[in-house]
């Protein structure tokens, strides 16, 4: 009896393990054999006409553009502020207080809010609230700041994806062991100093997959965007933040939704899928590629 409840454990886990596997299979599969044929060098690289559900005048570089930008400003936004708030919560805050418990329990609820919600926020908060005192402040004959934009869309992502760094940074900063603060502190180095040159350089491996984790959930996000800074079509590739801009994820949803005919998007809409994938998955190495070689590079100096 022992024995086949010993064996029942790796059985259940390696069933489950299997069965996600086939279900990503199936998902990828499908999406890769639909929309392969679809998939072309004009496809990916010129700008679409207005009529983008006709095949011959579909493409999307525009998407592709704005999706990346959107996420690399979203990065530059969410790190810094993550990290500061998980070694503040790691490394200096009471973890009895009644002040840290308050901020723990905002992040988790903030990690469980619909993502419908944080575009409401941002479009309250970002653009009628911060963008349009900007606009009276700078005293702008016409909404800059006040209207959707490659900027809020990014910082409505960016408080999105801020639980998630904090999380993971703080998991990061927990695997530092105590006797490497311990031996800064005794050389000298103040507690400021131990964060800046020990704790955090020997966290950064985790911190930025932290980091590749906020990439992989804003790539594929629509509804922070949808009041925030996507448009349904622009005939120019968005230059300045306070531009609207085209995206991979919304397209997707515009094609599945608005097109006259099924049928004949579908291969459009299984290729754009493809490129979302195929984009994500190109941040998420990227990030990898750094965080190797960062982790290299400590070995080197550590």
């Amino acid at each position: 009896m022992a024995v086949a409840v010993g064996r029942l454990g790796p059985a259940a886990t390696g069933f489950a393990t299997a069965l996600l596997l086939v279900v990503l299979a199936i998902i990828l599969g499908t999406v890769v054999l639909q929309g392969l044929p679809a998939l072309s060098w004009r496809f990916v690289a010129s700008m679409p006409r207005r009529d983008f559900f006709d095949m011959e005048s579909a493409a999307v570089l525009p998407m592709i553009v704005g999706t990346t930008v959107r996420v690399l400003v979203m990065t530059v936004f969410v790190m810094p502020v993550g990290v500061i708030t998980a070694v503040y919560l790691s490394e200096y805050a009471r973890a009895a207080s009644p002040w840290t418990r308050a901020v723990r329990v905002a992040i988790n609820n903030l990690a469980g809010v619909p993502s419908i919600v944080f575009g409401l926020f941002g479009l309250g908060f970002f653009i009628n609230f911060l963008g349009r005192g900007l606009d009276g402040l700078t005293g702008s004959t016409g909404p800059v700041w006040g209207q959707p934009s490659l900027f809020w869309a990014s910082l409505t992502l960016a408080v999105m994806t801020l639980p998630v760094v904090i999380v993971a940074t703080e998991e990061a900063l927990r695997t530092i062991p105590s006797g490497l603060r311990e031996a800064s502190l005794a050389l000298g180095a103040t507690r400021l100093e131990t964060v800046i040159s020990v704790v955090v350089p020997n966290a950064l491996p985790g911190i930025l997959t932290g980091g590749i984790l906020a990439i992989s959930r804003a790539a594929g996000e629509v509804a922070p965007i949808l009041f925030t800074g996507a448009a349904y079509y622009t005939a120019r590739l968005p230059t300045r933040l306070t531009d609207q801009f085209m995206d991979l994820g919304y397209h997707s949803y515009v094609l599945a939704t608005q097109s006259p005919n099924i049928e004949k998007t579908r291969p459009i809409l299984f290729a754009t899928v493809l490129v979302l994938l195929a984009l994500t998955f190109s941040l998420n190495v990227l990030a990898i590629v750094v965080r190797a070689r960062l982790r290299r590079h400590l070995r080197q100096v550590l």
